[in-house]
């Protein structure tokens, strides 16, 4: 079975999901998704920090739990549901590629709960932690990398510029049509690094 990789570009209750996998040293996508980390999708869930500082603080940690137990589920019933779909065309899913955000270390709910541009970090960080803790259960080798490094850290590893790199990531969403915005190309790059730079 040949290898692939599976990027995510997360949201707010949600991700793009792009899977490579590599012919010749160029990547070739095998699939693209929008995969919902929430069972609700509205606000109250997708912004599940947000939620929790309008009720008190053990309600909304108790709330916080709940949707990120949730999302661990989806996540990794995301990764299953790909497995089974690669495994169908001879492919075996090894590799995760992840973006990250700022990386900021978060305080206690306390603290978060009264800070808004914490409770936006929180939110982020909730669904990121469930795919990272999905892709550990499933046994793939995961790549984290700062959104805001990604161009230039693909440029280097992979031996192109940024420019060249960006409009060979556009090219290949051409063949697939819409949808093929930036969480795409950025999820399909995480995933091609995340199989160029495996050990």
């Amino acid at each position: 079975m040949k290898a692939a990789a599976a990027g995510f570009r997360p949201h707010s209750g949600w991700t793009s999901l792009v899977v490579v996998s590599l012919e010749r040293g160029s990547p070739v996508v095998l699939l693209r998704e929008r995969v919902h980390l929430v069972k609700t999708f509205n606000y109250s869930y997708r912004q599940p920090y947000h939620t929790a500082a309008k009720a008190g603080l053990e309600e909304g940690r108790a709330f916080i739990s709940q949707v990120r137990n949730e999302a661990q589920q989806l996540a990794g019933g995301a990764f299953r549901r790909v497995q089974a779909k690669l495994a169908c065309a001879d492919y075996c899913l090894t590799h995760c590629g992840l973006l990250l955000g700022s990386g900021r270390v978060l305080p206690s709910l306390e603290k978060i709960l009264t800070a808004h541009p914490l409770i936006h970090t929180a939110d982020g960080e909730l669904f990121r932690e469930a795919l990272t803790r999905a892709s550990a259960r499933c046994g793939l080798q995961l790549l984290c990398t700062k959104e805001k490094a990604l161009l230039r850290e693909g440029a280097e590893s992979l031996g192109m510029k940024e420019a060249a790199l960006l409009r060979r990531i556009t090219e290949l969403g051409k063949p697939l049509g819409a949808p093929w915005s930036q969480d795409e190309k950025f999820a399909t790059l995480v995933a091609w690094l995340a199989l160029a730079t495996a050990d």
